[in-house]
């Protein structure tokens, strides 16, 4: 795969009611990458999509963000690339995960949706071999629940550290942009590992100290 980033996607749905809601994490990251370069999106009809042109570690970079709906996020994307001529191994996908605690994020090459609507339909459109920044936003338990709990808002308390989380990923999209894919990637998750460890070794320190 290449490892030169021209278009970010974020997956979320359209419209004031989802603004805030979990499933909408993909567009909080493209969006905290437009107000990093002082640049607002744009609706594209040709495209069904909002997009912005933004400059990262000296690169020209776009950023989009389908209008279509969670479910159907690939027809934009495919649009888009085949418009610009650029091939799927240069897109990075920004989306809600919640096989990932809140706070968490990985950057993920390839693989399947996980159960996704937005890969799902990314997938089917595009193939598989794009990037994904999958960002924690936790499982509520149950999966009878997973479709309301994604289209809520999160608790305060995980609202601070989703947007924390979605701040210190922006930061390492300019690694990706000058290094490329694999030491971007290796950064973040490492990241990521030690913010686990940390977690760990503090519920075993508590559990520890009641004893």
């Amino acid at each position: 795969m290449t490892t030169t980033l021209k278009v970010v996607a974020g997956l979320g749905n359209p419209g004031t009611e989802y603004e805030c809601t979990r499933h909408n994490a993909g567009f909080w990251f493209v969006d905290e990458l437009a107000r990093r370069s002082g640049e607002s999106f744009r609706s594209e009809s040709r495209f069904n999509a909002d997009i912005c042109r933004v400059r990262i570690a000296g690169e020209s970079i776009w950023l989009i963000k389908p209008m279509t709906y969670m479910n159907r996020s690939g027809g934009p994307l495919r649009q888009f690339l085949d418009y610009y001529k650029l091939p799927v191994d240069a897109l990075l996908v920004a989306h809600d995960e919640i096989d990932l605690p809140v706070g968490d994020v990985r950057l993920k090459e390839g693989g399947g949706h996980g159960g996704h609507n937005g890969l799902r339909d990314s997938i089917a459109c595009l193939g598989a071999g794009f990037y994904r920044l999958r960002i924690g936003v936790a499982h509520p338990g149950s999966r009878d629940e997973v479709v309301s709990y994604v289209l809520r808002k999160a608790s305060a308390a995980e609202q601070t550290e989703l947007d924390t989380v979605v701040d210190k990923a922006a930061d390492v999209v300019p690694i990706m942009v000058a290094d490329g894919f694999p030491i971007a990637m290796n950064k973040i998750n490492r990241r990521a590992r030690k913010k686990r460890r940390a977690n760990t070794d503090k519920q075993d320190g508590g559990a520890n100290n009641g004893d």
